[in-house]
């Protein structure tokens, strides 16, 4: 707001002085000035106390006095003669030039611009010539702490867990959320139905095991989660695109597939047989 009152300020006192310049280069027509930019326009010539004229007051309630003048600047004009320079057209130069180096930008473009680091910049202020200082050693980001083995790494005292974590109960919504997670990031591989037989396994990639193996079959539920964790030989570890509850979520829906394939009837409930 400053900057902009000034600038209105400085422009008032070019057109005052530029009014001035013509109206003594045309004596008689200070009342009226026959510019056709400046027509119908009435300046009324403001005198200081020693006679001097200082500037003009445009008509129509447009004058230098409206935009206020806080750094003086008719002051500074009448006292350096600017008037007379306005009758060669340099004063728009000069005034417009003063006023730009009292407006304080310098300072502000300074004050804007300060010194900083880039991410990992060089610095010699530090003894290993970094600016990015390490973080404390044992420093833990929040929210990650991550105390409990059994939920977070699928272990419980060094050994894979046979169960899943208390806080992971096995409903309807469990495991349709695991089976949304399993089509989206597994099923390319270990197909649908968990034999291994995936769209990218028959556009040539390598074959995973079948689930259904005894081997896998006799897995704890632990180790799945850790393979989903940290990947397992050529499959890559899917830590950063499958949260913690979502891979226990894809554990027990692949318990249900392997359930599915070699369930018996006693399996089924007797509210159900008579459907099959």
């Amino acid at each position: 707001m400053m900057l902009r009152a000034r600038i209105r300020s400085a422009f008032a006192v070019i057109r005052s002085l530029c009014l001035e310049g013509r109206a003594s280069a045309r004596p008689g027509h200070a009342e009226a000035c026959p510019s056709s930019r400046l027509r119908n326009t009435r300046l009324t010539e403001t005198v200081r106390p020693t006679g001097t004229p200082l500037a003009y007051q445009v008509g129509r309630g447009v004058s230098p006095s409206r935009f206020g003048d806080p750094n003086g600047l008719l002051e500074q004009a009448a006292k350096a003669g600017w008037v007379k320079l306005a009758r060669s057209g340099l004063a728009t130069f000069v005034v417009l030039g003063a006023l730009l180096t009292t407006t304080g930008c310098e300072l502000r473009q300074k004050m804007w611009n300060q010194p900083a680091y880039r991410t990992y910049q060089e610095s010699d202020f530090f003894e290993d010539g970094s600016s990015a200082r390490p973080l404390v050693e044992g420093t833990v980001a929040r929210g990650f702490l991550r105390e409990d083995d059994h939920f977070y790494r699928g272990k419980v005292n060094g050994e894979f867990a046979r169960e899943l974590p208390e806080q992971i109960e096995v409903t309807r919504e469990l495991l349709m959320r695991g089976k949304e997670r399993y089509n989206i990031y597994c099923s390319v591989c270990h197909d649908p139905a968990g034999y291994g037989n995936g769209m990218v396994v028959q556009r040539g990639f390598a074959k995973p095991e079948s689930f259904h193996i005894d081997r896998l079959r006799g897995m704890a539920d632990g180790y799945y989660y850790s393979v989903i964790t940290d990947g397992f030989g050529r499959m890559p570890g899917y830590a950063y695109q499958i949260r913690p509850a979502d891979r226990w979520a894809i554990v027990a829906y692949i318990r249900a597939l392997q359930l599915s394939q070699y369930a018996s009837l006693d399996d089924v409930p007797e509210a159900v047989r008579e459907n099959l």
